[in-house]
């Protein structure tokens, strides 16, 4: 079996959407789709995701990105 290379794709996309300065629900979920499409969510999608959320700002975590991380949390943790 061949390595994944979605969190190649997820880097990328994630600096296309930080370009406006902050990422939101949305955006965090696209990211989320490409790390599921092969099914699982592996070590290098898991760091990539936790370095994405690592630069979200408190002041940027309104409703739906709040329940949008904690659905990242609890599907990286399972």
């Amino acid at each position: 079996m061949t390595e994944s290379r979605d969190y190649l794709e997820m880097s990328f996309r994630s600096i296309e959407c930080f370009k406006d300065g902050k990422l939101d629900a949305q955006e965090l979920g696209k990211l989320l789709v490409i790390a599921e499409r092969d099914g699982e969510i592996d070590d290098n999608e898991i760091r990539v995701l936790q370095n994405i959320i690592s630069r979200i700002k408190p002041d940027e975590i309104d409703q739906a990105m709040h329940e949008k991380l904690t659905e990242i949390v609890s599907k990286v943790a399972a």
